[in-house]
């Protein structure tokens, strides 16, 4: 072996060997989704243990816990409607919360005025709210180039304020009381060290479950989940092998409608039905979807009851200590996206989301 030859050979002998070193592969997993999860986990954990211990342990911190599902179940919905489309098109429809609203407000219609039973008219506002959605995409959205989103966000954003106009015209803006799917009477719950979780809330969680056991399914056992998924990998790939991308994405956009009706059917008896119910909920939905990785089901999931897990823990602990006695409940929102921005600093896709990479 030459000499040269040698020197080469032990550059990159070094240079493997601080790759693979223990140190920098921990400094390594601690920039994964999972690390992220784990030291932010960690270091809410110190903040608040203090407060947590000496506040009626366990029985409200369980309370909290507890209340923290139910949100994050409702986020979770919500969040994956707005990820389906974001898979597709890249692009975040802003009309995804209203378009939920008004699928509730038909289930509200089925009710209240028909005498339905309420699964069923569920059911059936699902249906039409997946083929309303199915209807948008093929009449306002497939005509414009797919490369250029300035118009179809300001599509989904006019489609937002005219679906909220609509259904006060139709239905007022009065507060409606709204059944729940499950037993919500004031003694429907378990009782568990003393904190009480409601059979609405398990019903919230199991329905949220069996959905994303269904859409896992749906999108890698069948051929149009095939097809969905090569049209978000790549749109002119997947036209190029065949597949018929203006008809799976508006696949995208039906079924995105379907988990938006079911999502804001879910969450409208702890609200109360009207017009903006959905405003605010579908903020911390997109919060959770851009911590998750917004091209990521599972991550915008677990970043659901992250966001939600702040909203009620942080800001009903931290405002114990004297310095954040101003941290209310109202200030959640903003607690929320000040975590996201920490993370998106350090993970600019996200806990899950996958790195684009661009070739020029």
């Amino acid at each position: 072996m030459k000499p040269s030859e040698k020197r080469i050979w032990g550059r990159e002998h070094r240079m493997t060997a601080v790759a693979t070193s223990p140190k920098a592969s921990t400094v390594k997993r601690m920039f994964t989704g999972s690390g992220l999860l784990v030291t932010l986990a960690v270091a809410l954990t110190l903040f608040l243990i203090p407060q947590i211990l000496t506040n009626s342990f366990p029985q409200l911190f369980l309370q909290r816990l507890f209340d923290s599902f139910t949100n994050g179940a409702a986020y979770a919905v919500t969040a994956i409607s707005l990820v389906l489309i974001f898979k597709a098109t890249t692009l975040i429809n802003f009309a995804q919360a209203n378009i939920g609203m008004f699928g509730a407000y038909f289930v509200f219609q089925f009710v209240t005025h028909n005498n339905w039973p309420v699964v069923a008219g569920i059911i059936v506002a699902m249906v039409l709210m997946a083929l309303g959605s199915a209807g948008i995409e093929r009449v306002l959205v497939r005509p414009f180039d797919p490369n250029d989103h300035l118009p179809v966000v300001l599509i989904t954003f006019g489609l937002a304020s005219i679906f909220e106009a609509v259904a006060g015209g139709v239905w007022g803006l009065e507060f409606h009381a709204f059944q729940s799917p499950f037993p919500a009477k004031p003694e429907d719950f378990v009782s568990i060290a003393g904190a009480r979780l409601r059979y609405d809330t398990i019903g919230t969680l199991f329905v949220m479950f069996l959905m994303i056991g269904f859409l896992f399914a749906l999108l890698n056992r069948t051929k149009v989940g095939l097809s969905f998924r090569a049209v978000s990998s790549n749109v002119e790939s997947a036209r190029l092998v065949g597949v018929r991308t203006g008809r799976t994405l508006q696949f995208g956009w039906a079924l995105a409608g379907a988990l938006g009706a079911l999502g804001a059917a879910l969450v409208a008896n702890k609200t109360q039905l009207e017009p903006a119910f959905m405003a605010k909920l579908v903020i911390f939905a997109f919060a959770a979807a851009v911590l998750g990785g917004l091209d990521s089901i599972g991550g915008s999931v677990i970043a659901a009851f992250i966001v939600a897990a702040i909203q009620s823990l942080v800001t009903g602990y931290a405002q114990n200590y004297a310095a954040l006695g101003w941290l209310k409940s109202n200030f959640a929102l903003v607690l929320a996206f000040v975590v996201i921005l920490v993370v998106l600093l350090v993970k600019p896709n996200g806990l899950y989301g996958t790195k684009r990479i661009e070739r020029v």
